[in-house]
């Protein structure tokens, strides 16, 4: 058996150092923890796209100008609306939000009330107030009216912490439901932000007792040793704590995907430690303990380097996402785990000194099964090597076609860009913008940015145009409403009883447009779609229905040709500019690039652990055999989402690159001491066998303890995460699997050898 001289006399000078080195990590830890303290959560929509981004930058240019308020929908639903009972339900629920600090509430009512104000919610002003709502498309459009409800508009802006007081005001504010309102529903994107950053904030916190309880139990059931599981513990929860707490350092904050980071870094360290841990209790008879663990330290350490640059390459390949937080989530990763490699050659073999943590010549560990399985393994791999061999590699072309289709026959798997798609389906919250999707209108908004010079955006012939605009857009299927400048003229010239449409010859349409600058003065909501500072910009709001990339991208087409045939030859359209902004369409963005992240990380990830294998062994053969059971692992569960009708969203689109840069390990290992074996005059059967014995029950042990770690997450209630969870977990599992069949048996057709122990 190979020595190394130099590592073992370095390890027994850091074992011999463990009282300065627990003193440095006594210091380090409060630190560490008091930096992940301090990490925001943040899971709104600009967190996804990475700032150099064309449209994030003209979206935020445009929103400097307009600055876009969080609104949300209040619908008092019920089987008659227009009940003065019902009536007097929307007006003490107007006065109530009125009185939240910052909340400017906005209702068909408040607007009829305008023009009559002695309203009072009785019978005849309530059949009043009917005709008045039901007179005009544009209140139904925009989701005022409907046959069903009532609706109340609540606009506020803040910060997102500011806003989750703000929406725990309003609910405080709404009440129970009063006589005839059969039930209040919620629709808005700030409900959808709020709970997203709630869940993805603290699903840490649910998932991390979970988890713990997982490791004491597989740790105590395999080790037997409460001093072991302490100093496990111990390492773990430092290496945790500094990875997450280089976050801070880094910039960076919690979002959708980065409470993955703390689970990531756990699991990894954690099986890094288990191959320490595991080597150093199979201490041969006569061996001194302190040898023995400078030897099992110095006999880890090339694999376990190996392994950890391959996974730092791994997640730093996520570097190439054009999604912020995916972005962020590799390089932080990548971070922690080159932390917790450090914590694992340090501050663990001071801890397995201090604690006298037994081995296995003191406390024997539970490998009876796994032993006699052992044995048995290599001749059955042997038996059945084309079997396993052919059938991994179809179940991993099902699984390729699955995710990427197949021309003509099989399309791609479905990319999940709802926002929806992160809520939990069982809340209200979802429950009630469904129902509004489906009842009223879509929930997507386009931010139509027109820039002219100085002064013209006031101009009557500008308007003009603006308002043909308008209405071609307005016709279109998919728009569900459009509102813009010329809106407030339009609803003006209604409640002055002339019908809700404007004149399109010029002389009219100028009186009915001339005191639009003053109007500025007066109407506040008007200076949301014209820019009182310069009279340089106008913008229209366009409410439509879809949530693929590709409807998005057919309606800016729409929106663009209608913007030709409606100011083509107008001279009011001379230097002016149009240009299509929002933050739907930095979600369909989003969308977009969740499949050539999952290709490019995928691919770079797996260059990368292959020049990995490349610097730990020679032969070629063996770097790509290496490789087998995680593609297979990765392939098969894609092949599992497809089957199940599961989509891509951003957590799930990290499974390949996590899944192949976790379980690289095992083969980092698998073949390290398969190569020990061979060097050493084993035959290839014996070598097998020596390779399960010393890495195979590390890789059961951490293969259980990861996908117990990472099956903590099932118990979210954030979906993303839910299903990223459960799907690694399938993964790390059938990776094992692979490891113990399908990568022998290819080993076996790579040899062209059979077992000694087989008779010709």
């Amino acid at each position: 058996m190979d020595r190394h001289p130099l590592l073992e006399r370095v390890f027994r000078r850091i074992v011999a150092l463990r009282l300065p080195i627990l003193a440095l990590y006594a210091v380090l830890l409060p630190v560490a923890i008091a930096l992940a303290l301090r990490i925001p959560s943040e899971g709104a929509i600009d967190r996804l796209i990475v700032p150099s981004d064309p449209d994030f930058v003209a979206t935020r240019a445009f929103q400097k100008v307009f600055p876009e308020g969080q609104v949300v929908l209040l619908l008092l639903e019920s089987d008659d609306p227009w009940s003065p009972e019902v009536l007097r339900q929307a007006v003490a629920l107007e006065e109530r939000l009125g009185k939240v600090p910052g909340v400017h509430p906005v209702s068909a009512l408040d607007i009829y009330r305008r023009v009559q104000p002695g309203f009072q919610p009785d019978a005849a002003s309530a059949a009043a107030f009917k005709k008045f709502a039901t007179g005009t498309d544009i209140l139904r459009r925009q989701g005022l009216v409907g046959d069903r409800f009532l609706g109340v508009v609540a606009g506020f802006g803040g910060t997102p912490r500011e806003r989750a007081g703000t929406l725990a005001a309003i609910e405080q504010a709404i009440g129970p439901p009063g006589p005839g309102v059969t039930t209040i529903r919620r629709v808005g994107a700030p409900f959808v932000e709020s709970w997203i950053e709630h869940e993805s904030g603290s699903a840490s916190a649910r998932y991390f007792p979970l988890f713990g309880i997982f490791v004491v139990v597989i740790a105590l059931f395999l080790y037997r040793s409460w001093r072991t599981l302490v100093a496990l513990l111990l390492a773990l929860g430092t290496a945790v704590a500094m990875g997450v707490g280089a976050g801070a350092l880094l910039g960076f904050s919690f979002t959708v995907v980065s409470a993955l980071v703390p689970l990531t870094v756990m699991v990894t360290t954690l099986a890094t430690l288990v191959y320490l841990q595991s080597r150093f209790v199979d201490q041969p008879e006569g061996t001194d303990v302190d040898a023995h663990q400078a030897f099992a330290l110095a006999n880890k350490f090339l694999p376990v380097t190996a392994s950890t640059v391959a996974a730092v390459l791994g997640f730093g390949a996520l570097a190439v996402s054009r999604i912020l937080p995916v972005r962020e989530m590799g390089i932080w990763t990548a971070v922690g785990l080159a932390l917790g490699w450090v914590v694992a050659f340090t501050l663990f073999p001071a801890l397995q000194k201090l604690l006298r943590t037994p081995t296995g010549r003191t406390v024997a560990i539970r490998t009876r099964f796994y032993d006699r399985l052992a044995e048995v393994l290599p001749v059955f791999t042997w038996r059945y090597r084309w079997l396993l061999v052919v059938g991994s590699l179809v179940v991993s072309g099902a699984g390729a076609v699955g995710l990427f289709g197949f021309p003509g026959l099989v399309p791609p798997m479905r990319v999940g860009v709802d926002s929806l798609d992160y809520v939990d389906p069982d809340l209200a919250i979802h429950k009630d913008m469904l129902w509004f999707r489906k009842n009223v209108a879509g929930l997507n908004v386009a931010r139509v940015w027109v820039r002219t010079p100085p002064g013209v955006a006031v101009d009557p012939e500008f308007l003009r145009g603006i308002d043909r605009f308008a209405t071609a857009v307005d016709a279109m299927p998919q728009v569900s409403a459009v509102v813009g400048p010329t809106t407030f003229l339009r609803m003006r010239r209604y409640m002055a009883g002339q019908g809700d449409r404007l004149p399109q010859d010029r002389e009219t349409f100028e009186a009915a447009a001339a005191d639009v600058e003053q109007l500025l003065l007066t109407e506040p909501e008007l200076r949301a779609f014209l820019d009182v500072g310069t009279l340089g910009n106008a913008t229209l709001t366009v409410v439509f229905a879809g949530v693929e990339e590709k409807e998005f991208h057919d309606l800016i087409a729409r929106l663009r040709g209608a913007w030709e045939k409606a100011t083509a030859g107008d001279p009011a359209f001379r230097g002016v500019e149009m240009q299509v902004v929002g933050e739907s369409l930095l979600q369909s963005k989003v969308g977009a690039s969740l499949v050539p992240t999952l290709t490019e990380s995928f691919a770079l990830t797996a260059g990368l652990i292959f020049l990995a294998f490349l610097f730990v062994f020679r032969s070629p053969s063996a770097r790509l055999m290496a490789m087998i059971p995680s593609v297979f692992a990765i392939l098969a569960t894609f092949l599992g989402m497809r089957l199940l009708g599961a989509s891509l969203n951003v957590a799930t689109i990290l499974i390949a690159t996590t899944v192949l840069g976790t379980t690289e390990n095992d083969q980092i290992h698998f073949f390290y001491h398969l190569q020990e074996g061979r060097q050493e005059g084993m035959t290839f059967e014996e070598a097998l066998r020596y390779t399960l014995r010393v890495s195979g029950r590390a890789i059961v042990f951490a293969t259980l303890i990861n996908a117990a770690g990472f099956l903590a997450l099932s118990v979210s209630s954030f979906p993303p995460l839910r299903q990223f969870g459960v799907i690694t977990s399938a993964a790390f599992l059938l990776s094992m699997v692979a490891d113990f069949t399908a990568l022998p048996a290819s080993l076996w057709l790579l040899s062209r050898v059979r077992p000694t122990s087989v008779g010709k």
